[in-house]
């Protein structure tokens, strides 16, 4: 039977001798350190840091090893979090009329090319519940017509909310979901939900942003994804990638150039969210990739 293995993650403000100690903890109590990333940031003046390792000691237990790491962690004026290296994260779904994102995230996750769990699919149209059927996921519709009341609004997020309780969700991914979620959601989602954009936001807002960068004769076109956050399209972000594009192209091909590249960076960044690699720093993140 192979030894437990745990993936810790923390963060604190910096000083001499974080790495020795938890380190130090970790050999003293029968721990070997499988891989291991820090970093300090001088602005904030905090310190990182993500350890996989795997517990050889048969004599611990997994309650001892937490209680004793958070003394330690208190002595220290750690933020930190321990995970069960093999645990599949639970990731909800949300898409609207555009599904490369969601269709993308699907095959990685059957392929297993993405240790997650999918529960569920939320949709305010009808338009993928044959996809999510055919991964025997089931699809939820929730209809919120254009120019809806903040009254139906919430409603329909409330739906939204319990569908993460009921299946104790770790992971929404806006998979294309075109939909301005609301300052409570967004609180209530802190840290756990992250979005996919076209970058040439805040250049080209609204409709058609493909063919308003074709007018422009844009050379870079790409993606951002970021955590959710109230303020549209600004969280703190995880991932980018961008793609050379010229003259010769219509906006159907900057499009269809853009489809791809968001489907890579939405699926980096939910993968390294997943295997904890993605720490909040601030308005931006720490990745330990």
């Amino acid at each position: 039977m192979s030894n437990p293995e745990y993936i810790l993650t923390l963060s604190c403000l910096d000083q001499r001798g974080i790495v020795h100690r938890v380190s130090g903890f970790l050999a003293e109590h029968g721990c070997n350190i499988i891989d291991s990333a820090q970093f300090g940031d001088s602005q904030s003046q905090l310190f990182f840091m993500r350890v996989h390792f795997a517990l050889e000691d048969s004599g611990l237990g997994d309650a001892a090893l937490r209680a004793d790491f958070a003394t330690l962690a208190a002595s220290m004026g750690l933020d930190w979090e321990l995970r069960d290296a093999h645990y599949k994260p639970r990731v909800m779904l949300m898409v609207s009329k555009i599904g490369h994102c969601l269709n993308d995230l699907l095959f990685r996750y059957k392929s297993g090319l993405l240790p997650v769990e999918i529960p569920a699919i939320v949709s305010n149209h009808m338009d993928f519940y044959q996809l999510a059927a055919s991964y025997n996921i089931p699809f939820h519709y929730l209809p919120l017509a254009t120019g809806a009341s903040d009254e139906v609004k919430l409603a329909q997020e409330a739906r939204i909310i319990e569908l993460i309780n009921s299946h104790q969700i770790d992971l929404v991914v806006l998979a294309r979901y075109m939909q301005i979620l609301s300052p409570s959601l967004c609180t209530a989602l802190k840290g756990k939900a992250i979005n996919i954009h076209h970058s040439f936001l805040p250049s080209f807002k609204g409709a058609k942003p493909y063919a308003q960068a074709h007018q422009r004769g844009v050379k870079l076109i790409g993606a951002t994804a970021h955590f959710v956050t109230g303020d549209l399209d600004e969280g703190p972000i995880i991932e980018q990638d961008v793609e050379r594009v010229d003259h010769s192209m219509d906006a159907d091909t900057l499009s269809a150039i853009g489809r791809d590249v968001e489907c890579v960076v939405l699926a980096r960044a939910v993968k390294w969210f997943v295997e904890h690699r993605v720490l909040q720093n601030g308005d931006k993140t720490v990745v330990f990739k």
